[in-house]
This record gives structure tokens, C-alpha cells and sequence, in this order.
């Protein structure tokens, strides 16, 4: 007779045996800055969770950087009298983004920065591209980006974050750092990025939403697990170092399927609506939010994610650390 249960008697031997385990160092921390002072703002669809001034990102620096969290990646809601069709705002060294990065490295030097890399927060459509006669122009935006990824790393970013989903901007942005002399630079690609409905919440608190249609000629089909492996490959040849999968919990399998077959790290970002389903069902009393974010993020984990890019971060440090 066999008897599995052995191995679950106790919380020794549970701790002992434990497959899967969460850490601080497994997490990265999504920032949202916005012009001003003084200005934390909460998301009305994101409950706990702020935009803030580049004043207040100091004070959130400095918390997140006490708990022991070592990554952030910045995004920028910009005013809509600076967006247009070409990126223009993008592309300006003085910018809210290119400030943000600034002010993260005065406050922490050693903290990670990450940057968001897409036209849709500067765009006068809420596409991440270029748009002409209603598509979205792929290599033109990609020259774009391209200046768009090495202003950042000139600001002093460690790494950018390409979230496009354009054909061969991986490539590209290598190409331009190794122009620019910036050999260090890293990129983690956005590389199976699915045309999800659980982006809501995220596109409230940058202003991002499209103008017109929706984004699924370049944003993958939800039903598709091939294709993404094929993207997730092509930006590894392309000079990726570090692949991510974007929704994560809708897409654990996508997620082991990258993890399996290719060879760079792999992130999952848990994004703003599987983090707002998980507060609207606490506040109805539904089911314990502590419990509720460690075995979703121990799920990713579990799932081959090396990193979990969540708005649960700090939350999930506390625990961890309690």
C-alpha cells in the first residue's frame, strides 16, 4: 500500500518537501507616474493601488526598496495635449519617462529599473503603433521604439521592456544599443503577449485604451500556444534576455511551454485585472486576499515563471517576510 500522505503529516516535512517556493527576489514592481506634486492617486479599478508624481515616487521607492524588493518597471500617463501619431513625447530626454528613470536610480541606485517600451501612453489613437488608413504600420513604429528604448537606457535605465508585440523590434533595439554603445543594456521582451480582457483596469490608469478597434493584429489570439512559442523563440534569437508572458494566470501553460523549450529566463506579469478580481472578491468576503495572492503567485512560479512582474509585490514581500 502506498501512502503519499506521509509526506503531508506535518508542516516540517510540508516545508521539507515543498516543490515550488516564493521569494522577494521573484518579484518585480509595476509603477505608474504621473505629472505634479504631492499626487498619490488611487485606480479606482485597481483598490491599493496609485499613480504617483514623480515627489511621491520617492517615498514609494524608498518603501519598496525596505522591503527588499530589487526591480521596478516604470510606465507614464502622459497628458493627452503631448500625444500624437509618430511618438513625439516618446522620444523627448526630458520627458516624465525618461524623468521617472532618473528619479528612481537618485533615490536607489541598485534598484533594477525596467522601462516600458510602446507608443500606446503617447498616442493620439491609444495604439501602440503608428497608425495609417486604420492599420498599424509595423517597421515604421519599430524605428520608433528603436529611439524610444535608447533614450531610455541613456536616462539611465537597466533594462527595457518592449510590450508592443511589432515583428522584429527585438532585433532592432539589440542592433540600436550596440550602435549606441550600450552593450549592457537588457531587454526583456513581451513575447507571448495575449489579447486579453483582463488589461482593463490597466488601460484606466494610463489612459490607454484604443481609440478605435482593438489591438488583435498584433496582440496574440488567447487560444493559440504554438504561436506564442514561436514568438517567445524568435526574440530569443533575435537578443532577448528574458522572455515574458503576458496575462499569467490565464496562461500558465503558455508560461511552462516557454520555460520547457527554450533556454532564457521567463517572466509572467500577473496583470491589473487577475489582480482586481482577486480584491473585489476579498472585499465581498469571498475568500482571504494573503491566502489568495501567495497561492496565485506560487502558482506562476510553480508554473516555470522566474520572475513575476505583480501588483501584489509589496503585499507578498510583507507576507514573505513576516
Amino acid at each position: 500500500m502506498h501512502r503519499p500522505r506521509i509526506l503531508r503529516s506535518s508542516p516540517a516535512i510540508r516545508s521539507l518537501v515543498q516543490e515550488s517556493s516564493l521569494s522577494v527576489n521573484d518579484f518585480m514592481v509595476p509603477l505608474f507616474v504621473v505629472e505634479g506634486k504631492g499626487v498619490k492617486e488611487e485606480i479606482s479599478s485597481m483598490p491599493g493601488y496609485y499613480r504617483f508624481s514623480l515627489d511621491v515616487l520617492r517615498d514609494e521607492v524608498r518603501e519598496i526598496s525596505d522591503l527588499g524588493l530589487k526591480s521596478v518597471l516604470l510606465f507614464v500617463k502622459v497628458d493627452d495635449s503631448l500625444k500624437d501619431n509618430s511618438g513625439t513625447e516618446a522620444l523627448n530626454p526630458d520627458g516624465l519617462m525618461q524623468r521617472a528613470i532618473r528619479t528612481v536610480k537618485e533615490v536607489n541606485p541598485n534598484l533594477l529599473v525596467l522601462t516600458d517600451v510602446a507608443l500606446d501612453p503617447f498616442s493620439s489613437y491609444g495604439h501602440d503603433g503608428i497608425v495609417e488608413d486604420g492599420k498599424i504600420l509595423n517597421d515604421a513604429t519599430v524605428e520608433v521604439l528603436q529611439q524610444m528604448a535608447v533614450s531610455h537606457i541613456a536616462a539611465g535605465a537597466d533594462w527595457v521592456a518592449p510590450s508592443d508585440m511589432m515583428d522584429g523590434r527585438i532585433g532592432a533595439i539589440r542592433l540600436a544599443f550596440e550602435e549606441a554603445g550600450y552593450h549592457d543594456a537588457g531587454i526583456m521582451a513581451y513575447s507571448a503577449k495575449y489579447a486579453s480582457c483582463f488589461y482593463g483596469p490597466f488601460r484606466d490608469a494610463l489612459d490607454s485604451a484604443p481609440g478605435f478597434g482593438d489591438k488583435k493584429t498584433y496582440q496574440m489570439n488567447p487560444a493559440n500556444i504554438r504561436e506564442g512559442l514561436k514568438e517567445a523563440m524568435l526574440d530569443q534569437e533575435e537578443g532577448a534576455d528574458m522572455l515574458m508572458v503576458k496575462p499569467a494566470v490565464a496562461y500558465l501553460d503558455v508560461i511552462k511551454t516557454i520555460k520547457d523549450e527554450l533556454l532564457l529566463p521567463v517572466s509572467a506579469y500577473h496583470v491589473s485585472g487577475e489582480y482586481a478580481m482577486i480584491k473585489a472578491a476579498a472585499e465581498k468576503g469571498w475568500l482571504n486576499e494573503n491566502q489568495a495572492i501567495l497561492e496565485t503567485l506560487t502558482s506562476i512560479k510553480r508554473a516555470g515563471a522566474d520572475v513575476i512582474a505583480t501588483y501584489f509585490a509589496k503585499d507578498a514581500a510583507r507576507l514573505l517576510n513576516s
